[in-house]
């Protein structure tokens, strides 16, 4: 059974502009990102479905030259608020039967309903990283499975010297490994006990101020009794991300040895009420967001070398991607 998948594509709330622009109307390689990401899934195979949120309007005008591209159903969902509402109320959507303005889930089907949630500005995301986090996380049986990339995939985006462009990334410090989020999620929305959370934790995902991460997870100790777990390891992580961006690896390996990827899985499941598992994959393009204008400037200027690295890595990790493209020719590697 396949799964439907929701791009974010939503400029109220959290949402970042580059250049002054909405990220997912912003051109690389004579693309919108949004397009790139609506492409892309169409040759997942276990993606059965595919829904974007955001500005109704230009999203049909942005999306109307892929029509001859689809092979799976495209709708559009105008925006809500926020992050949040965004996600759920595709969601209510998307379940079976759902007209127009939703319904709210009924039985254990819908309970049960996993939903792939992935952003809009993910040029380098390929078929064949998706497909290994959907069955990955499928196989894990979770009620959320957040994707991870390993350190070794971002490699290709670095800069090649000091002074060339490329994008550097800060990564989760974890006794298992340095890891970046991959911007996948693959998740039961209705099985989510907190789901109001992820609103927070999604604006704080940048924050580097101590005294924020204590409010939150003061806020969190009131309302769950977990806030002070959540401060000791956000802390830990904190300070190994630190020591990591400054090339102190002694102690930012000192300091992740102390933080074990299961406690972190058992400490969101217990904030979420809901079971909560990482999915690693080596694929780094879902990885690769565009989040300010340095790192769009780089994008643009190496997306044809960027874009052929990533084809050839996850090649080499998950095979040529199983479906066809519209003309029946598997996607490979440019020559």
């Amino acid at each position: 059974m396949g799964v439907p998948a929701v791009v974010a594509a939503g400029d109220r709330s959290a949402a970042k502009a580059v250049y002054g622009e909405s990220k997912p109307y912003l051109l690389l390689a004579d693309r919108p990102l949004v397009a790139h990401v609506v492409s892309m899934l169409q040759r997942v195979p276990e993606v059965s479905e595919v829904w974007v949120v955001g500005n109704a309007e230009r999203l049909a005008a942005t999306l109307a030259p892929l029509q001859r591209e689809l092979v799976k159903p495209l709708h559009v969902v105008p925006q809500f608020r926020n992050l949040y509402e965004n996600a759920w109320e595709t969601y209510r959507r998307l379940l079976p039967g759902a007209g127009p303005d939703g319904r709210d889930p009924q039985d254990d089907a819908d309970l049960d309903q996993r939903v792939l949630y992935l952003s809009a500005d993910l040029p380098f995301a390929t078929p064949q990283e998706v497909s290994a986090f959907v069955r990955q996380g499928l196989a894990m049986g979770c009620d959320y499975a957040l994707g991870l990339s390993t350190e070794e995939a971002m490699r290709d985006f670095y800069p090649e010297s000091p002074d060339a462009p490329g994008i550097r990334m800060a990564y989760f410090n974890l006794r298992e490994g340095r890891f970046r989020q991959s911007n996948l999620h693959l998740v039961k929305p209705a099985r989510l006990g907190n789901r109001h959370y992820i609103e927070d934790m999604y604006e704080h995902r940048y924050q580097r101020q101590i005294g924020e991460m204590a409010r939150l997870g003061w806020t969190l100790l009131r309302a769950e009794g977990g806030g002070l777990a959540v401060i000791y390891y956000y802390a830990l992580m904190h300070l190994a991300g630190i020591a990591d961006r400054r090339g102190w690896r002694r102690l930012a390996d000192w300091l992740r040895y102390r933080i074990p990827m299961p406690r972190i899985e058992k400490g969101c499941s217990a904030l979420l009420r809901t079971e909560f598992r990482f999915a690693v994959t080596e694929g780094g393009g879902c990885a690769v967001d565009i989040d300010n204008e340095p790192d769009f400037d780089a994008a643009k200027l190496l997306y044809d070398r960027w874009r052929e690295r990533q084809l050839a890595r996850v090649e080499k990790f998950y095979g040529p991607v199983p479906l066809a493209d519209v003309a029946g020719r598997p996607e490979r590697p440019p020559a």
